[in-house]
């Protein structure tokens, strides 16, 4: 199979193609693992332990989790170079919920 960069690959596109395409790979960085987001920033598991003061294998348990604090998500976001927002999608509307905002 012939590989083919980006770019060539890119300009062949339509304009349509490539915001349908752009659309998709923000679906896709929305619906990130934590895990995921912290290689898309270019951190090992054993960078953010170090900035967290936790140990590389607490960070990959916390990784894995699928429920956590606030607070301790907030924490990892931050370290990532991140702001943590909570966002309710309702039917009426979605809303910032502001009660969990830090408090530095």
């Amino acid at each position: 199979m012939k590989h083919h960069s980006f770019e060539k690959l890119r300009a062949k596109m339509t304009p349509r193609q490539r915001m349908q395409a752009a659309a998709k790979a923000r679906k896709m960085m929305a619906e990130m693992l934590l895990a995921e987001i912290r290689r898309s920033v270019g951190l090992t598991q054993q960078d953010l332990a170090k900035s967290l003061n936790v140990t590389q294998p607490n960070l990959s348990k916390l990784e894995k989790q699928d429920d956590m604090q606030i607070s301790t998500l907030r924490r990892l976001v931050e370290a990532l170079g991140g702001q943590l927002e909570i966002i309710a999608h309702l039917p009426k509307g979605d809303f910032r919920i502001s009660q969990f905002a830090d408090s530095k």
